[in-house]
Formats: C-alpha cells, structure tokens, sequence
C-alpha cells in the first residue's frame, strides 16, 4: 500500500554542507526503500513530502523524528495513494531563496515560507506548485 506524507521541522544546523548532507544521505537511502519525494528548505524550515510503501514511509519518518538535524518535527499531512505524486524523484529540492515571493504569498499570508502556520493541504498545494513551475531541482 502507497503513502504520502508530508512533515515540516527546523533545521538544527542551518550550514549548507549541512542541508546537502541531509539531501544526499535521503537521495542514497531512498533509492533502496523505494521512497521518492521533495523537500522544501528556507530560512531554516524543511518541508518534505515522501511517498512510498507504508512501512518504509513510517520508518523513514520516525527516523526523520529522532534525527538530531531536526527539531520540532511536526506531521502535517498523511494519506494513503493510489499513484505517487513525486514518483520520478528519489528526492528533488526546492531552494526557496531563490523562488519569487508571489507563490509564496499565494498560500500564505506572509511572504515567508512557514508551513508552520498554514494546514497540510496548503503545503501540499504549495509543492504541487512549485514542481509545476520547475522550481525543483536535483530529480534523481
């Protein structure tokens, strides 16, 4: 059975060796389980999406819980699919510096990205948007 979920954390190491760690330990790990996604990262917040089978998704995500990189992790979505949404991705990633802020705005009542304040489904509907504008990099 297909899952999606989508959580949001701080990061605890806000360096950039540090973020591209994260996304290079994710992109080797989720190859072999299966797993695709994206992650949103600005202003030291991750917003991730990840998709797979149940049990892999689970696991991932209280590893994600439990990683020191993190911090006030917070499940904001989870669903079973019937199709993966981010299935050509082991694990894309939005730098949202460099993002205009009107898409931003457009889910948002400010122009930070602070999934923190807005529901799952606006996140969601925020990825959903940026990968419909190529705002995602790093597809394998």
């Amino acid at each position: 059975m297909l899952v999606r979920l989508l959580y949001v954390s701080r990061a605890t190491d806000k360096d950039a060796r540090a973020i591209e760690s994260i996304l290079d330990q994710s992109r080797h790990h989720n190859v072999s389980n299966g797993i695709t996604g994206v992650l949103c990262y600005g202003g030291g917040i991750f917003l991730q999406a990840i998709e797979g089978g149940r049990a892999a998704v689970n696991t991932l995500y209280n590893h994600i819980v439990a990683d020191k990189r993190h911090t006030d992790v917070v499940l904001l979505h989870y669903q079973e699919i019937t199709e993966r949404r981010f299935g050509g991705w082991t694990m894309g990633q939005v730098n949202l510096a460099k993002l205009n802020t009107s898409i931003v705005l457009k889910y948002s009542e400010r122009p930070e990205f602070d999934p923190y304040a807005v529901s799952g489904a606006v996140s969601l509907a925020l990825l959903e948007e940026l990968m419909a504008t190529a705002s995602i990099i790093g597809r394998a």
